[in-house]
């Protein structure tokens, strides 16, 4: 099971950095449309300053091992900070990246959750924040000086 939730990290790696690519290249304007009209005149920025954060958390999630959880943790949370631009989308009826009808953008939303799971079960973050902490060698309980 651990080796697919590892498939699993580095596939949403890759795709968040794909994606990422995508704010910066070809889909850049493509991505505008889903900037909620409240930052509509900040749209390229914004679209830039997220396509370099999903950059820089694909490629965390791809070589960042040691600190998976808490990268796990992040994706989630961008995720979800991300969500308001695919509502809006829905809300405003902005034709992107083939959602083209009310349904399919409606059916869109749905997916913006299991991003989430999938971000939060492939990195091991939802297991770690119910396991107890071992008690190591470096710990002041363990430690002699301090009993």
């Amino acid at each position: 099971m651990e080796s697919i939730r590892k498939v699993a990290q580095v596939a949403l790696g890759l795709a968040l950095t794909y994606a990422g690519i995508g704010h910066l290249t070809t889909s850049r304007e493509e991505f505008q449309a889903q900037v909620p009209t409240l930052l509509k005149d900040y749209a390229d920025f914004v679209v830039v300053a997220s396509g370099v954060v999903e950059i820089v958390l694909g490629l965390c999630l791809i070589g960042l091992w040691g600190y998976r959880v808490q990268v796990g943790w992040v994706v989630a949370v961008f995720f979800v900070a991300i969500f308001p631009g695919n509502i809006s989308q829905y809300l405003n009826g902005v034709d992107a990246f083939g959602l083209d009808s009310d349904t399919s953008r409606l059916v869109r939303l749905f997916f913006q959750p299991l991003l989430v799971v999938w971000a939060l079960w492939s990195t091991g973050a939802w297991r770690a924040r119910t396991a107890k902490p071992v008690a190591g060698p470096d710990d002041l309980e363990q430690d002699t000086i301090y009993g």
